[in-house]
């Protein structure tokens, strides 16, 4: 599999594209490079590789479900629960970016999100709109929730 794709895919929260490719993924989303997009994670030994989650708020951060973290180094990752079905999708790379599969602004639609996309990987269940994730940025002291 190559992670420089975009695949349209069920993530834990809601239908997604994902790819180690930000810029891309971008440009699909018709949205400004400069803006972030969150990774996504298989453990948080891959998280450990790329932040450091401060003392304070390991114990929260190691209990969160469907939460993603903006941490001190400005960068933003949620880790995927072993029992989600996108947990196996994920753990073939161990790190990709990830977005919700719309125009910015926008719900989703699937034939947009057809065309946009390298491959598409939809299992039994298709593919269904949820709630995001949460987001929280943590700092050394205090956290702030962002959505």
């Amino acid at each position: 599999m190559d992670s420089s794709l975009v695949y349209l895919v069920q993530t834990d929260t809601t239908v997604g594209f994902s790819s180690s490719n930000h810029e891309k993924l971008s440009d699909v989303k018709q949205r400004p490079r400069s803006k972030k997009i969150l990774h996504t994670v298989d453990s948080f030994k891959t998280l450990q590789k790329h932040t450091r989650i401060p003392k304070k708020y390991r114990k929260e951060v190691r209990r969160a479900s469907l939460t993603t973290y903006i941490y001190p180094n400005q960068k933003s990752f949620r880790v995927i629960n072993k029992n989600s079905s996108f947990y196996e999708f994920i753990h073939k790379f161990g790190i990709l970016y990830s977005t919700s599969a719309n125009k910015t602004g926008k719900n989703f639609e699937y034939n947009f999100a057809k065309e946009h996309s390298d491959i598409i990987i939809e299992d039994k269940n298709n593919f269904f709109e949820s709630s995001a994730s949460k987001i929280i940025k943590i700092t050394k002291s205090t956290k702030y929730t962002i959505r």
